[in-house]
């Protein structure tokens, strides 16, 4: 079969997001900053998806969670004819897989920002604890914790994954520049909270990997945000335990490698008024088998945005 005409009924934005498992406001964003939206009209005029459109953003959702900047994704999907496969998903190894990526490095220079990035990836092949500290406070005070996260902690943690895939090294730098970046998290200063309920950042169960907890955590705090995020390794009875105790506005469970995405614990979620906000980020989740109640974030900016959104 053809692809529709522009007259043709394609997808709305809401049926997209279900179908690819992303928020409407993900592509909503993916359209106005990238171009890569609907082509296609509705009988009454309005935009639509197109087959082709939708084979476009799952060629950009993998790359991202290959660990693409959205940007790049975006140029990449535009490029690739329609009915052609996307390309194929990139690994690491193990946990060294991207964390989670951004929206994007901050609006530098591009020498400044490969500098800066040459400047920690070489702090941590010597592991030099102190000058990698202190790259990362710089960029935190400077940039903030997305745009840091996104234009200097990723690059650097996607580097030594790469390094970790090609040689089975790396790991002590890994774990020392994860410490480091734990530290320098924790001192963000937050502003003062709004009054609300907070949200509720966990790993899933036997989920070792916590840094992105962590980044969220941080954001969250520098946008005000109310956040209690309980880290590694959180059993699904512990988690449902908290929400009972907390009160949150939205839970978010993070999930790195597929041994800890089986999503079907999330269903049991506990049912709260008004109704829990659930959200999923990260490589690990089976997510076609995410319920239909817990959305999917691919960005800490997307899921700050999701989660301020939601905390009155």
């Amino acid at each position: 079969m053809g692809e529709p005409t522009a007259r043709e009924a394609g997808l709305g934005v809401g049926a997209v997001a279900r179908r690819l498992g992303v928020a409407a406001s993900t592509l909503r964003t993916w359209d106005r900053r990238y171009g890569i939206g609907p082509s296609g009209r509705s009988p009454g005029g309005h935009r639509r998806y197109t087959p082709a459109d939708l084979a476009r953003l799952e060629v950009m959702r993998r790359l991202i969670l290959a660990g693409a900047p959205p940007g790049e994704a975006a140029r990449t999907a535009l490029g690739v004819p329609p009915g052609e496969p996307a390309p194929p998903r990139a690994h690491g190894a193990g946990g060294h897989r991207l964390p989670l990526t951004g929206t994007g490095a901050p609006a530098e220079r591009d020498g400044e920002r490969t500098a800066r990035v040459r400047g920690l990836a070489r702090a941590v092949m010597a592991m030099d604890e102190g000058a990698m500290s202190a790259a990362v406070r710089s960029a935190l005070r400077r940039d903030g914790v997305v745009r840091a996260w996104d234009g200097l902690l990723v690059p650097v943690l996607v580097g030594i994954g790469r390094k970790h895939a090609a040689t089975g090294g790396c790991v002590e730098m890994e774990h020392l520049l994860s410490e480091v970046v734990l530290r320098c998290l924790a001192e963000v200063p937050a502003r003062r909270p709004p009054d609300g309920r907070a949200a509720l950042l966990a790993c899933a169960p036997d989920e070792q990997h916590s840094l992105p907890v962590h980044a969220l955590a941080a954001a969250l705090a520098e946008a005000g945000a109310p956040a209690v995020a309980l880290g590694a390794r959180v059993p699904a009875g512990a988690l449902y335990a908290a929400i009972d105790r907390v009160g949150p506005h939205a839970v978010f469970v993070w999930s790195q490698t597929g041994a800890t995405g089986d999503p079907a614990w999330l269903a049991d979620l506990p049912r709260t008024r008004p109704p829990l906000r659930a959200l999923a980020g990260g490589p690990g989740w089976a997510r076609p088998r995410l319920p239909r109640t817990v959305g999917f974030v691919t960005t800490l900016a997307e899921a700050v945005a999701e989660l301020t959104a939601t905390s009155h």
